[in-house]
């Protein structure tokens, strides 16, 4: 073993993230207000962990001076949230604001900045208004999009003044593919070119609102939040390797390439198109995308995606999905999160970081989702009541030990976030596997109790040093 240790710019975000819908609960929410999140939970509650769903999540929404306040005991530098679309307005076409829902979060950024958190706000985290999505089909719908700038040009015009690090959403392309391409989640449909359809209208809003914010000379930034699976390919044979190319194209380069670079990449429309998968676009939107990059990009990163060239022919019957390209890899003798199911490789973040250097004009980004999701973590409670999440702190150093490298070589790499805060609600893995600095105790009124990671991080923040033993001996 040895011990390593790296400086932590004063300047670098410590931070943490959840979501509106993850953590508020209904409490207020009027008649018309769900969301697809709420309606998917009402319609399939038999799907979610032990019933558990948004119903009343962390009850962020009436605790949050008490949260804050714990924020501030762990150290955090920002905090990063969601505003629920689907309770942010009463009247989706024309804007009208819920007064009540808008006054809390007026309350909870006063809250933050007394306590020196700084607030980083998604205007869209799941929370497509479910009226919308019954209505015009969601994002498949080029009026969404036009009532998606609305509801922005509401919450900046209220808002301007106490929030300046701004995102359009948060992973856009995960509802579209658990719904539209996998067919894994309500309302269970399986078609690409739907799919398809509301990449590119959430792609379409992105340029539109970062339009909208910039011509109003509002004082800040709007990004985009996204969850690109680091890719490697089984082997380097050109089959393998373009299996890994191809599942990059379909599932990253989908919205990185528009959001930073202002195009698609040409083999998407070649593809798509000769895999007979039909989505509306003009020379028009292409034109409004390629003038309106974002300003920055979160990054969400949990686990390596490995994948090898397809060994069984695609059925003839089966429409087109991009896995007719691809099939998933499992390395032998990977190291797991036997809860989660995920593989652990720190290195993600680095090779992240590169790519974004080198093919991505080094934009201005930070990592803005890492963190490990564990089962039955009381099993894990000391004497004195705090859960001793040693396997947290040693996760976290060993992805922030790669953020910061790859920052020292030259990313422009300005934070690490946690996932998450407080243990909260996941989509139908709901309280399962437990991720925060912050116990929610669903026994005792969900009560919270720092675990020992909370302290830790703190610790991280003040000494502003992270020192990481590393196990590199041959034996």
């Amino acid at each position: 073993m040895s011990t390593k240790q790296i400086a932590i710019p004063q300047d670098f975000i410590l931070g943490a993230a959840a979501s509106a819908w993850q953590t508020e609960g209904w409490s207020g929410k009027k008649e018309g207000q769900d969301s697809w999140i709420d309606l998917w939970y009402k319609n399939d509650r038999h799907v979610w962990h032990n019933g558990y769903g948004p119903a009343v999540a962390t009850d962020f929404i009436n605790r949050f001076r008490e949260d804050v306040a714990l924020m501030k005991q762990a150290g955090l530098t920002h905090y990063r949230t969601s505003i629920n679309w689907s309770r942010f307005l009463i009247d989706y076409e024309n804007a009208t604001v819920d007064e009540e829902y808008a006054a809390y979060y007026d309350a909870l950024f006063d809250e933050m900045q007394r306590q020196g958190i700084e607030p980083m706000i998604c205007l869209e985290h799941y929370e497509l208004p479910g009226v919308l999505l019954e209505t015009y089909g969601g994002w498949a719908s080029k009026h969404v999009v036009e009532l998606f700038v609305r509801y922005a040009e509401k919450v900046f015009e209220r808002y301007h003044g106490k929030v300046t690090r701004w995102f359009t959403f948060n992973e856009p392309i995960v509802v579209q593919t658990r719904v539209y391409l996998d067919a894994l989640r309500w309302p269970y449909e399986q078609n690409t070119s739907t799919w398809m359809q509301w990449n590119h209208h959430k792609v379409l809003a992105t340029a539109k609102v970062v339009k909208l914010f910039h011509e109003k000379g509002y004082r800040g930034t709007v990004g985009c939040i996204l969850n690109p699976e680091v890719t490697y390919p089984r082997s380097k044979a050109p089959h393998d390797v373009r299996a890994a190319e191809i599942y990059d194209l379909f599932y990253n380069r989908v919205f990185l390439d528009p959001l930073v670079h202002g195009r698609y990449p040409q083999e998407l429309f070649t593809l798509l198109e000769q895999h007979q998968v039909a989505w509306e676009y003009s020379t028009e939107e292409l034109a409004l995308i390629a003038e309106n990059p974002v300003d920055e990009l979160g990054i969400n990163l949990y686990y390596p995606h490995r994948v090898k060239a397809p060994s069984r022919a695609w059925h003839p019957q089966t429409p087109f999905h991009p896995a007719y390209y691809y099939e998933p890899f499992e390395l032998p003798g990977r190291k797991m999160n036997a809860s989660r199911g995920w593989e652990i490789y720190p290195k993600i973040i680095y090779d992240m970081a590169m790519r974004i250097k080198n093919e991505y004009r080094n934009i201005p980004w930070f990592v803005a989702e890492s963190g490990m999701g564990v089962e039955n973590e009381g099993q894990f409670r000391g004497d004195d009541g705090v859960i001793a999440d040693d396997y947290r702190i040693h996760f976290i150093s060993e992805h922030l030990y790669y953020t910061l490298l790859a920052r020292e070589e030259g990313a422009n790499c300005h934070g690490y976030m946690l996932w998450a805060f407080t243990d909260n609600v996941s989509p139908m893995n709901a309280f399962k596997n437990r991720y925060g600095l912050i116990e929610i105790d669903l026994a005792d009124n969900r009560a919270r109790r720092a675990k020992k990671s909370a302290a830790w991080f703190r610790q991280l923040r003040d000494e502003r040093t992270l020192t990481l033993s590393v196990d590199d001996e041959w034996k």
